[in-house]
């Protein structure tokens, strides 16, 4: 009873904690759980949010040291298995790489630090967390450089353009999910934007993807989750129905939008200007347009 009662509780409680900045009591729960329980995969992921919690108080040495503790214990643990077969070991493992990474990249070493990245996306790219470790290159590295094309062989929606013929245009991209609340809170700011905008050249494009499932989590066919989106599309984004939304997991993959919604601005000659996982306030990417706008 108590190994089931920590298996359910550690995760949680150590994120609680780090969230209010309690360090010294996430950690003493988690090597408290270690020293009743062992090295299991829900330690992995606790001694990740620690890692991640080091990180934002901006302790990189500590942050580091967490972070390779987490992912020698994910690896070990892991012992051949296939990472996904395991609900906790992705978490503990993406977290270890996304803080190693940017600690390189808070310390001056960007280059090393989208190197490590790259070299992880070798190992786990076809994995849960590959969306995850491309958004991290994609921090250190995407703004500056061509955007990639979009997969738009199957969409809701008006049909897409190819974002080569969008050229001239700058073009905002909202990736969202059926499931997403933050989504859904940004929507009515993406309709503000794009009634002050879009006379000005401003092209909205919302790339989706499906996840397996629908309404309360139970499983779909692609078909049925299809025409799930297409609902939640109706009834929460009316004031976006001129958005096109290819269908496509590769779109997500390539601009690395594990995070819901990744925001991102492409300028009129198809470069990223703006790349932004998580929800964004109206008056920053409205400053943001109007850069692009008037180049």
């Amino acid at each position: 009873m108590l190994a089931l009662l920590l298996y359910v509780s550690l995760v949680n409680d150590v994120r609680s904690l780090v969230a209010r900045h309690d360090f010294v009591a996430a950690e003493r729960a988690a090597r408290s759980y270690q020293q009743q329980a062992g090295n299991t995969p829900e330690l992995a992921a606790a001694i990740s949010w620690l890692a991640r919690g080091a990180l934002e108080a901006n302790q990189l040495d500590r942050a580091d040291q967490l972070a390779s503790e987490a992912r020698k214990l994910s690896l070990t643990l892991l012992n051949g298995r296939r990472l996904d077969s395991d609900p906790w070991l992705p978490t503990a493992l993406g977290a270890s790489i996304e803080v190693h990474a940017q600690v390189l990249a808070d310390r001056g070493d960007r280059t090393g630090a989208v190197a490590f990245l790259d070299q992880q996306l070798l190992s786990y790219g076809k994995t849960s967390i590959g969306e995850r470790i491309r958004k991290n290159v994609n921090l250190l590295s995407l703004e500056g450089k061509p955007a990639p094309p979009l997969d738009e062989r199957e969409w809701i929606g008006p049909g897409p353009q190819p974002l080569s013929a969008l050229r001239r245009h700058v073009v905002l991209l909202f990736f969202w999910a059926h499931w997403c609340p933050d989504c859904k809170a940004e929507a009515p700011i993406l309709a503000s934007l794009m009634k002050t905008y879009s006379s000005r050249g401003l092209v909205l494009v919302g790339p989706t993807r499906l996840y397996g499932y629908a309404a309360g989590g139970e499983d779909a066919a692609p078909e049925a989750e299809k025409q799930y989106i297409e609902q939640v599309r109706r009834k929460f984004y009316s004031a976006l129905d001129s958005m096109p939304a290819p269908l496509s997991a590769s779109n997500f993959y390539a601009y690395g939008a594990s995070t819901t919604p990744t925001l991102v601005l492409i300028d009129r000659a198809g470069v990223v200007r703006y790349y932004h996982p998580g929800a964004a306030p109206e008056g920053e990417l409205s400053a943001q347009i109007r850069k692009l706008l008037a180049r």
